[in-house]
């Protein structure tokens, strides 16, 4: 097809008849390079599914003639090959302030368990075959030991996640049965996934005692019966409950409970193997004190405090464990490798606490120095501000980050960062200015995430370690704010 001249071009529409036929796409040179890059199926399916969008608008009238010219062919076909095998999970900056962000991927992993997970995935592994007998092995045992060893546990299992955890829990041990919890811990987790839900779909019968502010001893005394299960604690890690308020201990619950002859399970979410008040944060309940405490089973999360990927952990005595090992549920939830080789290298890592803070990505984030926050806030503001003048000013800003948008939310982390705000437009015009900065930064070749508040767009650079990850992006904003 030869190019006619460029006046004619630009000014013309196309009519179906210039649209090229498949085949003579196909055989294009350039076309065949990319063929024998990705091969003649994948190729030839977005070369179709180009035709197909602009034939419409060429029937229409609407189709400049110069978009069907060989070479704008060929680069609207190449535009979607690379569009069609970009991945839709990409690694972004969270530059939001929340540090354990549920949408963001929460907990990131420790390069330990990166390197381990490439050396395991590359070939196979022993995941269910043991290496001493050369018999079938136990995938649980991968990390069992290292659980009992952390937490004092007689026994461990892992599933998929923690809300998976209390769901297996509940049905092992109380499946048609009564299951008594505080009105004040009937939680609600992300994606509306409520503890009671839990509790139903694990065939349990919920028993709610005392009220939402305050519950009593008595009050669980009160409510077991002959069909009572299980007394369960959950801890409110997603909220608090302030003023005139009361609630149970594990040891006394424990007390109450075994002098019942029942069990006592706690849900600890988030969970965290270590005392976080060590570390100049907020204390956590550990399950090595809940289990000090008389409890039977503990359930907590991997990918949040503890800081390893999606996990559900369950910790506890030899007979509860076992039931929960042994329901048939069990299969269905379990670990697969990956998850399970990245909880083994992270669970490595707190065999040795000294070093904790400087392996454990989570935990580095959040105890990184105020100081060394605000020294990334000035390296990034004046490059920054170059990039989005004149539409927008940036200026240094003290804030107020969380550790959590699960895990602790409500306790707040001194950090830094930068706010942009839009410059010259009349205030009915900030909001639209600011989604599409907005816009513009998750736009970017590694997106950058912020959050927009009192008509500013918030860079929360605590998680920021490397400066260059966002300055070397600063020629394709400006470029896109232009």
């Amino acid at each position: 097809m030869a190019l006619p001249d460029e006046s004619v071009v630009h000014g013309s529409k196309a009519s179906p008849q210039d649209l090229p036929a498949v085949d003579r796409l196909l055989r294009a040179p350039d076309t065949q390079s990319l063929i024998a890059a990705h091969g003649h199926t994948l190729v030839a399916g977005e070369a179709r599914a180009l035709l197909d969008a602009l034939r419409p608008r060429a029937v229409a009238g609407q189709l400049p003639l110069a978009d069907v010219q060989p070479e704008a062919m060929q680069a609207a076909l190449l535009e979607r090959v690379q569009a069609r095998l970009a991945p839709r999970m990409q690694r972004v900056l969270n530059l939001t302030g929340t540090v354990i962000h549920t949408n963001l991927g929460r907990a990131l992993l420790a390069d330990e368990a990166l390197a381990h997970l490439l050396r395991l995935m590359a070939g196979p592994n022993n995941l269910e075959y043991d290496l001493a007998t050369g018999g079938r092995g136990d995938r649980d045992s991968v990390v069992e030991e290292l659980l009992t060893t952390l937490t004092g546990a007689e026994a461990a299992t892992v599933v998929n996640n923690n809300a998976a955890a209390v769901l297996l829990t509940l049905g092992a041990m109380a499946r048609d049965r009564e299951v008594i919890v505080s009105r004040g811990e009937l939680v609600e987790i992300g994606g509306a996934f409520r503890m009671p839900d839990v509790m139903a779909s694990a065939g349990a019968h919920m028993v709610e005692v005392g009220t939402t502010n305050r519950t009593h001893p008595r009050d669980y005394e009160e409510a077991i019966t002959e069909r009572t299960a299980l007394l369960l604690k959950v801890h409110t890690s997603n909220y608090a409950v302030q003023g005139f308020t009361a609630s149970v201990d594990e040891s006394v619950l424990a007390g109450i409970a075994h002098a019942r002859g029942l069990p006592v399970a706690t849900d600890l979410g988030s969970g965290s193997l270590v005392d976080l008040a060590a570390y100049g944060l907020p204390r956590e309940p550990l399950p090595q004190e809940k289990l000090a405490a008389g409890c039977d089973v503990v359930t907590f999360s991997g990918d949040k405090l503890l800081g390893g990927p999606q996990a559900g952990l369950i910790v506890g005595s030899k007979e509860a464990v076992g039931r929960i090992r042994k329901f048939p549920m069990k299969r269905a939830l379990r670990m697969s490798k990956l998850p399970l080789a990245a909880l083994e290298a992270t669970l490595r890592l707190y065999l040795r606490p000294e070093r904790l803070a400087q392996d454990l990505p989570t935990l580095r984030l959040l105890t990184r120095p105020l100081e060394a926050i605000q020294a990334t806030a000035r390296a990034v503001h004046g490059p920054l501000a170059e990039a989005v003048a004149p539409r927008f000013t940036v200026e240094p800003v003290a804030l107020q980050g969380q550790i959590g948008s699960g895990s602790l939310p409500v306790e707040r982390l001194p950090s830094a960062g930068l706010a942009l705000a839009p410059a010259g437009i009349t205030r009915k015009g900030i909001g639209r200015a600011l989604d599409q900065l907005a816009q513009a930064l998750r736009q970017l070749p590694l997106p950058v995430i912020g959050r927009i508040a009192d008509d500013r767009l918030l860079l929360d650079l605590r998680c920021l370690e490397d400066a260059a990850d966002l300055l070397g992006q600063l020629p394709h904003l400006r470029e896109r704010l232009a």
